[in-house]
């Protein structure tokens, strides 16, 4: 699989990680896992400001992409510029389009084509893989 040879500007050691970030946090960026939906206190933010990288802060999504999706995740329409990558997601039996943080590689959630206009995108994000700063 590609990401164990892909680089990232931000690379840790597992224990360096695993320090630093919460076991849910962990989890999620760093093992590919899901967090339970409807669980994410970011799920219900409204206010202005930008969605950034639980593991290194890197801004990934402004609050004016994000959309109310019905499934429980925070959903958004559109990246910021440089914020996140992607890379194809061959488990559980189905292929999807896997969504990671462009500068340390924390694995997101994974993007799909039925989100609303005008990108068509629904990039659907775990909380835990992002906190939320508020514009001042």
């Amino acid at each position: 699989m590609s990401k164990k040879t892909e680089t990232f500007p931000i690379e840790k050691s597992d224990e360096e990680w695993r320090k630093q970030l919460d076991a849910q946090q962990y989890s999620v960026l760093r093992k590919h896992s899901t967090e339970r939906a409807f669980t994410s206190p970011l799920n219900n933010e409204k206010r202005p400001g930008a969605f950034v990288c639980a593991g290194c802060g890197t801004p990934l999504f402004d609050s004016a992409t994000k959309f109310e999706s019905g499934t429980g995740w925070p959903s958004f329409w559109q990246p910021l510029p440089d914020g996140v990558g992607t890379t194809t997601d061959r488990s559980f039996f189905m292929t999807r389009t896997e969504v990671h943080c462009a500068k340390c590689g924390g694995h997101l959630g994974h993007v799909f084509p039925d989100g609303p206009a005008p990108t068509g995108q629904r990039y659907c994000m775990n909380g835990a893989a992002m906190k939320f700063e508020e514009k001042k």
